[in-house]
This record gives C-alpha cells, structure tokens and sequence, in this order.
C-alpha cells in the first residue's frame, strides 16, 4: 500500500504523519508542494498540518493553489483517497474537496491541547476502527479551526452521516461542535484535531494509533 505526504512551506506535521502512516504499514514518499504530478499507484494522499505559506492571506489558500492540489484534486475526483489534518483540512476546504470553511477560533487565541472527540459515525475507512459514540483523546493546534457552514451545509453534512468527529468539550466555535467532515463519496476527510500525534505510546496517548491500523487494512480491500 502507498501513500503520499505533500510537502509545504510551512509544513511542520509532515513527518508526524509520515511516521504514523509508515508505522501503519504503508509505503511513504513525501510530494513537494511545486511537483505537478503525484507517484502512480497511490492508494492515500495525506495533507499535513502546519501553517504553509504562512497562513498569509487565508489559512491553506495559497497551498490550495499549488501545482500538486490541481492532482491531489484530480485524484480525489476519480475517487481516491484524501486525508488532510489541521492545516490539511484547511486545504480541502479551499480546494472545494470539502464544504464549509475553518475561520479564526472563537477565543481568537491558538489552542494547543488534548481534547476529547466523540466518533460520529464508523461508515467510512477513516473511523471504522472506532464505535459510534467513542470518546477518544486526540491533540489540537490550531488558531483557525472554527468550522463554519451555512445551516443548509451542516444539516446536509449530519442528515449524510458525514460529520465524522465532533469536539465533546467545543473548544474554538465550530458549527455543531463539528471536529472532522468527510465528502459525500466518504472518500476525503478533513479534520483539525491530530491523530498522527497519538499514534505511540511515547506521545502520551495512543488513541489515534487505530485510526491509522485500520486505516490500512481498509485501503487494502477498497
């Protein structure tokens, strides 16, 4: 199984995630922002967390512009698979991958903590490893993680079971204490907590560890 990390200026989580999906079995190569083709025979795109570019203008629109998004879009639109965490999530949302948008906290302060996330749903790979209604701790950083959506976007997003994880204790404003959303084929998930940061015991906490195990065991039967 093969993965690709994409690489920003400004990327600071690509080897965490790089290491948890290579920990998970997969085979990693670490795409810079400027190639204009991903590796053939991918089965995962990853965007990691960070602040690429800065976050200058709006968090990941610059990234979003990049020559490797005009790919990693293509890849998603043939149905393939996309994670993007925290500032990866910010990205999808730019692309159009994603609905809705990660405005400023409500705090307007950043927030870098272990929160408890409930699971939302266990349809689709991404969450699978969990049960519905799991209460599992998984860091956040961020300053601009407030998830925002006209009501009509949210009430589609929960009535399509498409709410992947919610914040049990809200923590920056987001809409219906929305933490993660997956796109209508489930294929891409964005989400702004971090679980390649409690992928190893030596991390504090393991609970992210399932949702990259089972992650491959999904992708080697889809």
């Amino acid at each position: 199984m093969r993965a690709a990390v994409i690489v920003f200026p400004g990327s600071n989580c690509d080897r965490d995630m790089a290491t948890a999906l290579t920990a998970a079995g997969l085979d990693v190569t670490m795409v810079w922002h400027k190639d204009t083709e991903l590796p053939a025979g991918l089965d995962l795109v990853a965007l990691p967390g960070g602040f690429s570019f800065g976050d200058y203008l709006r968090c990941g629109a610059i990234a979003a512009n990049s020559p490797i998004c005009r790919s990693v879009k293509a890849h998603a639109e043939r149905g393939g698979f996309v994670l993007g965490v925290c500032n990866g999530f910010q990205i999808l949302a730019e692309t159009g991958l994603l609905p809705g948008a990660l405005l400023r906290n409500a705090g307007l302060k950043y927030i870098c903590r272990t929160t408890p996330l409930n699971v939302a749903t266990e349809n689709s790979i991404y969450t699978s490893a969990y049960t519905k209604g799991a209460l599992i701790n998984i860091p956040i950083a961020h300053h601009d993680g407030n998830y925002t959506a006209d009501p009509e976007t949210v009430a589609r997003l929960q009535d399509e079971d498409r709410v992947a994880f919610t914040y049990a204790e809200n923590p920056n404003g987001s809409a219906q204490d929305i933490a993660g959303v997956l796109s209508a084929n489930r294929r891409v998930l964005g989400m702004m907590p971090h679980p390649e940061r409690a992928a190893d015991a030596r991390h504090g906490g393991t609970d992210g560890a399932p949702f990259f195990a089972h992650l491959t065991q999904a992708l080697a039967s889809a």
